[in-house]
């Protein structure tokens, strides 16, 4: 974790470096502990839980002396494809069992789309060293599993109401600890940008259709 989220953004800002080349980098919302309990601002310090928040922020830290570095923190990032929460839940949906979806880690969901849309335009805006995008808004876990389940039955992708069942993160069998509170304070980047984002439940719908 560390050779590829530490050495290897060391590696590439250096390079960068040399020919002169723009160096975008996304950080996470990992290198919180969430214990803060408002949302956390550029210059709060961070406090890894896990060894992949730890590993991101070492990369964070090898990129950001660079002169042109642009470093992102987003969280809870989701699209149509990859691996995310989003294809989960409607995988986990379509197997007509309970689903069980901690309840007691709040975050904002971000639309890859709309975070793209975001570096883009803080590019445009010749913007450098550290910023916080997500879209805009909290929720749970379980809020954002019973919002998919409902945008998804409005545009068809399921055909039934699941069952979710809220639990506790302690019921959870995670290998990693993460941070129950990972709310960012946007607000710097979201003037640079000419106004707030979207609401992440507008960005869910977007992804849906």
């Amino acid at each position: 974790a560390f050779r590829t989220n530490g050495d290897r953004v060391g590696d590439l800002a250096r390079l960068c470096e040399m020919a002169g080349a723009k160096l975008v980098h996304f950080s996470t919302d990992f290198v919180f502990d969430g214990a803060k309990g408002s949302p956390y601002a550029i210059d709060d310090s961070p406090a890894p839980l896990s060894i992949y928040g730890r590993s991101k922020l070492a990369g964070a830290q090898a990129a950001l002396p660079m002169r042109d570095a642009l470093e992102i923190r987003t969280a809870w990032v989701y699209s149509e494809s990859g691996d995310n929460f989003v294809k989960t839940m409607l995988g986990k949906f379509q197997q007509s069992r309970p689903v069980k979806v901690v309840s007691d880690q709040v975050g904002s969901p971000t639309s890859a789309h709309s975070l793209a849309k975001a570096v883009w335009g803080l590019i445009a805006q010749r913007a450098t060293g550290l910023h916080h995008f997500t879209d805009a808004g909290v929720c749970s876990w379980y809020d954002f599993a019973v919002a998919i389940s409902e945008e998804a039955l409005a545009v068809g992708i399921i055909g039934d109401p699941p069952v979710i069942i809220p639990i506790r993160s302690e019921d959870y069998p995670a290998a990693a600890s993460r941070p129950s509170f990972s709310v960012l304070d946007k607000c710097p980047s979201w003037g640079l940008l000419g106004g707030p984002a979207q609401h992440w439940r507008t960005g869910l719908k977007e992804v849906l259709a």
